[in-house]
C-alpha cells in the first residue's frame, strides 16, 4: 500500500507540473519510506536543497508542510535558506507559497 501511494504521488505531481506551461519539471525528489523527522538521513531531500542552492530549481512543490519536514526548526531553517535565494516552496494541502 505504501509503494502504491508513493507511485500515485509521483504521477500526481508530474501531471500537476505539466499542466502549468510556465513550469518545467526539474526532478522528483522523494525519500520513499524514510521519515521526515530528521533531514540528515533524507538523501533526496538534501540533494533537492543542493540543486536549489546551485540555481537549478526555483520552486519546490510538496504535498504538505509535514512532508517537507516534520521538525519545525528544520522546516523554518530550510524555508529561510530557500527564500534568501528567491526559491518558493508551495505546500499544496495548506495552499501556502513561501514567496
Amino acid at each position: 500500500e505504501q509503494a502504491s501511494s508513493y507511485d500515485i504521488q509521483i504521477e500526481h505531481y508530474t501531471n500537476y507540473i505539466k499542466k502549468n506551461k510556465e513550469w518545467e519539471l526539474a526532478g522528483i525528489f522523494a525519500d520513499d519510506g524514510i521519515t521526515g523527522t530528521n533531514t540528515k538521513k533524507r538523501d533526496e531531500f538534501n540533494r533537492m536543497i543542493e540543486e536549489c542552492m546551485a540555481g537549478n530549481i526555483d520552486m519546490i512543490i510538496t504535498k504538505s508542510i509535514s512532508r517537507f519536514a516534520r521538525n519545525t526548526l528544520d522546516c523554518l531553517k530550510y524555508i529561510r535558506q530557500l527564500k534568501n535565494k528567491n526559491i518558493a516552496v508551495f505546500f499544496e494541502k495548506e495552499n501556502i507559497n513561501t514567496l
